[in-house]
This record gives structure tokens, C-alpha cells and sequence, in this order.
């Protein structure tokens, strides 16, 4: 090989390209599924959020906010714990948030019907807070009808 020096540079500029993921201190929050998008009397409502976080310090808190466009007595905000799970440095995960709607479980958060019509389309909103009081950029659902 004619060039040793330089062709190490090439292979380390290769390998250093390939690694896509960036992770910050601050953690990201992307929306990812919800498994109802009409939600009826009884039943539970899924999100799932997936993060990424530099240090992996995200077990804090996460902020949701549900948002009902033209009805303020539908919506509500509320900080739910996250719970304490391994961290590690350059961190990806998923973190599901449940609710009930009018749920015989009695653990699950209520996630409030319509109150100004029939039914609500509402959306959640989601910030997640990391140890070192980083606050992620907001995640949103997709509309979901709340059935009266």
C-alpha cells in the first residue's frame, strides 16, 4: 500500500460517517404509536414515545398535556413520574404512557371525556425532563376522538 497514513484517515473518516445517531444532553422525544385512535367508555389508551438521551439520566419526569382544540374543560396537564430503569451513556428507549376512559382499573389516570360536545378530538403533547432539568423538544399525538 502506497499510502498508509492516508488511508487510515479514509477508514477512520468511513467508520466515524456511519454512526448516524446523534445523541445530545438534552433528550429527544419522537411520537411513535397509539393504539386507539377512537377511544370509547372503558377502554385504555396507549402512547408510546421513543428517546434518545446523551448522559441516560431521562428518569425524571414526563410532562403530558391533553389538548382539545375549542373545548378548554376537556384538557388537562399533569407530570407523571418516569420510572428509575438502567441508564447508560448514549441512550434509546421507549417510554408508554397509559390512560383509562372510565377504566375498572383503578391504577390507570383518567384521561377525562368531552365536555363541550359530543366528542372531543383531543391531542397529547409530551415533554420529557431529564435529571439535569433538560427540558426534550414536544412530542404530539396524532388526533384522537374521544367518544361520549
Amino acid at each position: 500500500m502506497r499510502y498508509p497514513v492516508l488511508s487510515a484517515i479514509f477508514a477512520l473518516l468511513l467508520f466515524c460517517s456511519c454512526n448516524k445517531e446523534k445523541f445530545n444532553s438534552v433528550p429527544s422525544l419522537k411520537f411513535s404509536t397509539v393504539n386507539n385512535t377512537d377511544l370509547y367508555s372503558g377502554e385504555v389508551l396507549k402512547l408510546t414515545l421513543t428517546f434518545t438521551d446523551a448522559e441516560g439520566d431521562v428518569s425524571d419526569t414526563i410532562y403530558v398535556i391533553k389538548s382539545v382544540p375549542g373545548c378548554a374543560l376537556s384538557g388537562f396537564s399533569q407530570a407523571y413520574k418516569v420510572p428509575d430503569f438502567p441508564s447508560s451513556k448514549n441512550q434509546k428507549g421507549d417510554i408508554s404512557v397509559l390512560f383509562g376512559y372510565n377504566s375498572n382499573d383503578p391504577t390507570l389516570p383518567d384521561v377525562k371525556g368531552p365536555k363541550c360536545n359530543m366528542n372531543d378530538t383531543a391531542y397529547f403533547k409530551f415533554v420529557l425532563k431529564d435529571k439535569q432539568n433538560h427540558l426534550s423538544d414536544t412530542a404530539v399525538s396524532p388526533a384522537i376522538i374521544i367518544h361520549k
